[in-house]
């Protein structure tokens, strides 16, 4: 006898002891071992004989990865070195300059003077050669060249003084004249050359 209410629905009590669509294996597609990203390939291949030009399994294209610092190879700080030129010298500022230090000089030359005056004067060294001159140049009448008197400390400074001034005007000229003559030698032939390096 035929039933009047048509098809009856497909009975679904296969998928009761089968796997849920969700937790099915795609088919055709194998499972693959995970490999991290990395930013930089090798280009010798990596540790599972991937080549370092083609992009693993599994490697989002894009994604940055750490770099790993390499242990065994141990570099040595590189000096960094600049070759410059002196192309011009400002002879103002030489002349300031040389003004200074050749004033300086000239000080250094009076204090060197007077100690060394000084030490000879303690050692007897006027006295004894002063004697000396006195009797080979004295006679009956006179009693000859007073070498002490003559090398007094007073005339000796300004002795000194005088030579010291005269040093720090030909100084001051010399080296700005100097800057002058650097300055047309040196658009000539380019002057000085200097290579600087950083301290180690």
């Amino acid at each position: 006898m035929t039933g009047t209410r048509g098809t009856q629905p497909q009975s679904y009590d296969g998928y009761g002891n089968g796997p849920l669509p969700s937790e099915r294996e795609p088919q055709g597609q194998t499972a693959q071992p995970y490999h991290p990203p990395q930013a930089y390939p090798s280009p010798q291949g990596g540790a599972d004989g991937t080549p370092g030009g083609q992009q693993r399994a599994g490697q989002q294209p894009g994604v940055a990865a750490v770099r790993l610092p390499r242990t065994g190879a141990r570099t040595t700080p590189r000096t960094r070195k600049a070759r410059l030129r002196v192309a011009k010298a400002d002879p103002w500022s030489v002349m300031k300059v040389s003004f200074l230090l050749s004033i300086a000089l000239g000080i250094c030359t009076v204090v060197a003077a007077a100690v060394l005056w000084m030490v000879m004067d303690a050692m007897g060294v006027f006295s004894t050669v002063g004697g000396t001159i006195s009797e080979a140049t004295g006679s009956n009448e006179s009693n000859g060249f007073d070498l002490q008197s003559f090398l007094s400390l007073p005339r000796v400074l300004i002795f000194t003084s005088v030579i010291a001034m005269i040093d720090v005007v030909l100084a001051t000229a010399l080296a700005t004249l100097g800057a002058f003559i650097y300055n047309l030698s040196a658009g000539f032939v380019g002057g000085v050359e200097l290579t600087l390096a950083e301290d180690e």
